[in-house]
């Protein structure tokens, strides 16, 4: 192996690792001392450690090892690998956190600070290619052969096992359970995602060289023009496409209207790849 592939693959694990610290603490200190429980196995495994007094640890690790066989056949064994890890280290650090005292018995402001630390530490792990959740796994192996994606089999899982915690800490407890999940998934996102996550734009418009130009001068984002055939006149048109960030959206709406109020403008998220996307100087 290289030195910067060695470099690389130990600054993933490194990132790995504080992820599994953040979703400890996040978890340890914050929503499990509150009743409350994270979705898919770690909120089996904290229902069960309720019920049977024995160490949260301990049921993190068991109930997530038959996913790793699977994971590691279905999927491959980097995923597998970076799972197992992350995994493991959440259950040395939950056990490790185990006699801290909870830093607060407010439901409120444990399940808003629990859940931005787990969602923060849950993101980290996945951006570098791990995962804490079998239910995951099982996600990823059932989207090849029914009909929903990831993520929708993923939130059945999870709303399931955030409901039957009603039977074990009480309604008030599974409903701020459901709250620290939906922000914490958020949390995810913007860490996985990032707060400059890109966008693809689409513009028609006659105007189409006034709007390169002001895009370029005014926002610096160059884009591709692309002849087109309109199937209602049967004309042709040109398309501007072009990537920019969220938060560049605003200012390209702008931008565009401020010369065609009549110009139809698509935007839709996308994962980009390569060197190109760099802003140039603004003039």
């Amino acid at each position: 192996m290289f030195p910067n592939k060695r470099l690389k693959l130990i600054v993933r694990i490194l990132i790995i690792l504080l992820g599994a610290i953040l979703y400890s603490v996040g978890l340890e200190l914050f929503l499990v001392p509150n009743s409350m429980i994270d979705g898919g196995v770690m909120g089996i495994a904290i229902m069960v450690s309720h019920v049977s007094g024995l160490p949260l640890g301990i049921f993190t690790l068991l109930l997530n090892i038959p996913f790793f066989f699977i994971g590691y056949k279905q999927i491959g064994k980097s995923f597998t690998f970076f799972t197992l890890f992350s995994v493991l280290a959440v259950s040395i650090i939950i056990s490790l956190l185990r006699p801290v005292p909870s830093l607060t018995h407010q439901p409120i402001l444990g399940s808003l600070f629990g859940s931005v630390i787990v969602g923060i530490g849950i993101g980290l792990i996945i951006r570098n290619g791990g995962s804490l959740d079998g239910s995951e796994i099982i996600a990823i192996i059932l989207d090849k052969k029914v009909g929903f994606s990831i993520g929708e089999i993923v939130m059945f899982f999870n709303l399931f096992i955030l409901s039957s915690a009603g039977f074990i800490f009480g309604w008030d407890r599974a409903m701020y359970s459901l709250i620290a999940y939906f922000i914490s998934f958020k949390a995810i996102d913007v860490v996985v995602e990032g707060l400059d996550e890109s966008r693809s734009v689409m513009i028609i418009s006659d105007r189409y060289q006034e709007i390169t130009d002001a895009l370029r001068d005014r926002l610096g984002r160059s884009g591709t023009f692309l002849e087109a055939k309109g199937s209602y006149m049967n004309g042709d048109s040109t398309v501007l496409y072009l990537i920019v960030s969220r938060l560049e959206i605003a200012k390209l709406k702008s931008i565009v209207l401020d010369f065609d109020s009549n110009a139809l403008v698509t935007i839709g998220s996308v994962e980009v790849a390569g060197k190109k996307y760099k802003k140039r100087p603004i003039h």
